[in-house]
């Protein structure tokens, strides 16, 4: 299992669009979620999501429901050293343990006003 890199303040890239399902946006919307869990690749990696990144987490991939916020950590993480929950997310969409998932702390959220 990898550290968290810790955040460091960064406006100088374009924030990381993230669309989620309706389940997992009013989650992160009622403050029940702040990890995001995606397989860590070439999308989702060190480079592309280091904390202090602004993040738009979108309500599918439409405009009117939309949150900002801030990348605080970041780890590279074997799906297979997750605790129950998490592991069954990732079991019910990847369909398998043997993964390295990228895991994301999203912080400082706001809506965003259409």
């Amino acid at each position: 299992m990898s550290e968290f890199n810790i955040y460091k303040p960064n406006d100088e890239i374009k924030p990381l669009f993230i669309p989620l399902s309706s389940k997992y946006y009013d989650q992160y919307k009622s403050g029940e979620k702040s990890e995001e869990l995606r397989l860590y690749g070439p999308r989702w990696n060190e480079k592309t999501c280091p904390p202090g990144r602004r993040v738009i987490l979108s309500r599918g991939y439409g405009k009117k429901h939309r949150m900002t916020g801030v990348i605080w950590q970041f780890k590279k993480q074997r799906a297979t050293t997750f605790g129950s929950t998490y592991r069954a997310a990732v079991l019910d969409v990847y369909g398998t343990l043997e993964v390295d998932i990228a895991v994301m702390l999203i912080t400082e959220l706001s809506e965003v006003n259409r």
